[in-house]
């Protein structure tokens, strides 16, 4: 068993330039074309040369919710970003000349796409992430929660919505817990083994089932779902950041951030853990952590 820990996966869905070949929703995914607010990630470090990339929300025009371990120094020095919320924001990635040339990623956002569906920023913020070493350093509560916050306003009908504290603790005294379907959302890679990695660099989603809420491994601060495979979606590298919804396709009620599996690192296989975001402490260091007038617009819903 121990040996089995050990297996321990760096934060699932980060995909640095410097990584292993390693990649979106696995399982069963779709195109998610119902979450318009949840955008592609790139960051930089102080030279603007592009790092690494994830997946994140937007909760208001200009507040966007991301994992701890892609705002941070985590993969070297990050100072700005840049995010794109088409869904195929990726997609003609172009391995020779290292560019999208419909969007710019991860070099530019595309003529006429700032501020419509492209921002940049140079505000990053994370939850006291632990840097220094894997992100279970701290376990179980790895607090791996981050913020960007954009230059440029995004204007969409609709943004992700936080749900209240302790909602994930009432759906344990629930029965047929088991039963409760989740939606994930993210741009990261669909398949990924030692010889052969599928990245689509789209935004795509999937279900998935309810594990625990409550054991060692999450300790309230994590929630498991099920693996991939068996109808079931997970996530995959690329995928840090992004929402975990409560509900089918059409929520877009966070609940957690898709954060780490236990697994073979390199296969993207195993149960995911999610980072809960229905935690009190949680919802404040956001509110406090952005502009006022950004924290007064961002709904959070008791279910």
């Amino acid at each position: 068993m121990r040996k089995l820990i050990v297996l321990l996966a760096l934060a699932i869905g980060v995909f640095a330039t410097s990584a292993l070949p390693a990649g979106a929703i696995t399982g069963d995914p779709v195109e998610d074309t119902e979450h318009p607010f949840v955008g592609l990630v790139a960051f930089y470090d102080e030279q603007g040369q592009y790092s690494h990339r994830c997946s994140g929300s937007l909760l208001t025009p200009t507040v966007l919710l991301t994992a701890g371990h892609c705002t941070t120094d985590f993969f070297g020095p990050t100072a700005t970003a840049r995010v794109y919320f088409q869904q195929d924001a990726g997609a003609n990635y172009d391995p020779q000349t290292g560019i999208d040339p419909v969007t710019g990623f991860p070099e530019e956002c595309a003529p006429g796409t700032l501020g419509v569906s492209c921002a940049t920023s140079d505000e990053l913020y994370d939850y006291d992430y632990a840097t220094s070493g894997p992100p279970w350093r701290e376990f179980p509560d790895i607090r791996d929660v981050g913020l960007v916050v954009l230059d440029q306003p995004i204007n969409l009908s609709e943004y992700g919505r936080l749900a209240a504290d302790g909602t994930l603790d009432e759906l344990a005294t629930r029965r047929g817990q088991k039963e409760t379907t989740f939606t994930l959302s993210g741009y990261g890679l669909t398949e990924a083994n030692p010889a052969h990695e599928v990245d689509p660099r789209e935004r795509l989603m999937a279900t998935s089932k309810l594990t625990n809420l409550r054991s060692a491994l999450t300790d309230g601060y994590s929630v498991r779902l099920g693996g991939n495979g068996n109808d079931e979606g997970g996530a995959c590298f690329g995928d840090s950041g992004g929402p975990v919804f409560f509900g089918g396709f059409s929520s877009n009620t966070i609940v957690a951030l898709s954060g780490w599996f236990l697994g073979p690192r390199q296969v993207c296989t195993g149960s995911g853990y999610y980072y809960r975001t229905d935690r009190q402490e949680v919802i404040d260091w956001i509110l406090q952590t952005v502009p006022e007038s950004e924290a007064s617009e961002i709904d959070i819903v008791e279910l």
